[in-house]
């Protein structure tokens, strides 16, 4: 049985070994590189002061995610249309990240893209998500609902559900993105998961993409863990968000995300609490969002945020696995 399992689980263990190692020796050429572009991270000085210190700190690291992820997926699965369209919708949303990146720290333009592009610019590429899954899925418009274990008929709905699905989870992860290991340590668990069940439903190469994408938010953590060499940038959270959506629309549960990725949602929550709350009373209800910036001027240590919210993303994974196996 070990070895039924274990037979199972190698491509994806595989990947994840590889891509933890792509990475870190990606870092070693990266992250100088990108000091010499003075691709600095500006710090607001509006949030928490201890932040200042990471000024400077070099950014767009999800560069060298993304390309490992990338290399150890082709090598260990190969090319097929799934991977195709993974590796695109992981790669476009990494270059809409790239191209706000690059706006703001190398160009020194403060703003990079407006709203409203990035917004237009994520809908193309969830749109083109959703017409492939609507084309070569044998599940057509239904969508897996948990804990009822049916699956849901949303017709017309389909398009846009996975549009409104997908931006959000983008944005949602790239919120996440705000302390040193946060957005990896959190996405880790959700990726092992998502490869875990695509092994339990017999497909292997989202399984492959899945662990790869957790290798390499491993090999980042090398990096990124306090006090941070490099950041991902909007380059590597957005990418993290598109890889994320576009494993669980293939597999037809993205219903679990908000489930086991509720950390993410819990952040972009926060922000959008925040904000109504401000508009119409005048109040705040978090010291500062996203919600992670709340509990660091709570008292809490930037590790001490890290640490527990990456051990509720375990838990949420394992309830997820409970409910989806």
């Amino acid at each position: 049985m070990a070895d039924f399992i274990l037979h199972n689980y190698y491509p994806m263990i595989i990947a994840i070994v590889m891509a933890f190692v792509v990475t870190v020796i990606l870092g070693y050429p990266a992250i100088p590189l990108l000091r010499r572009l003075k691709a600095g991270q500006s710090i607001r000085e509006d949030g928490p002061q201890s932040h200042l210190v990471k000024a400077g700190t070099p950014t767009m690291g999800g560069l060298f995610i993304v390309a490992a992820l990338i290399v150890t997926t082709l090598i260990v699965e190969g090319i097929t249309a799934d991977m195709v369209v993974l590796i695109i919708a992981t790669a476009g949303f990494a270059g809409i990240g790239f191209i706000d990146d690059f706006i703001k720290v190398v160009l020194k333009r403060n703003l990079g893209l407006n709203t409203w592009q990035k917004l237009l610019l994520q809908t193309i590429l969830a749109v083109i998500l959703a017409v492939y899954q609507l084309k070569v899925s044998a599940f057509g418009t239904s969508v897996f609902i948990p804990f009822a274990n049916i699956n849901v008929d949303f017709g017309v709905l389909y398009i846009p559900f996975i549009v409104f699905f997908v931006v959000a989870m983008v944005n949602s992860v790239n919120l996440t993105d705000g302390l040193d290991g946060l957005a990896s340590g959190v996405t880790i668990p959700v990726c092992l998961l998502l490869g875990m069940t695509a092994v339990g439903y017999a497909y292997e190469g989202l399984g492959v993409f899945s662990g790869a994408v957790a290798g390499a938010c491993c090999g980042f953590l090398v990096y990124n863990h306090k006090p941070a060499k490099v950041f991902m940038g909007d380059t590597g959270s957005l990418a993290l968000g598109g890889a994320i959506s576009a494993v669980a629309i293939l597999m037809n549960v993205t219903l679990i995300i908000p489930i086991a990725g509720f950390v993410f949602v819990a952040e972009a929550l926060s922000v959008i609490l925040q904000v109504i709350s401000y508009k119409t009373t005048g109040k705040r209800l978090f010291k500062m969002a996203p919600l992670h910036h709340h509990f660091e001027l709570s008292g809490w240590g930037e590790r001490k945020v890290v640490r527990i919210f990456s051990l509720a993303s375990v838990i949420l994974c394992v309830i997820s696995a409970l409910i989806l196996w």
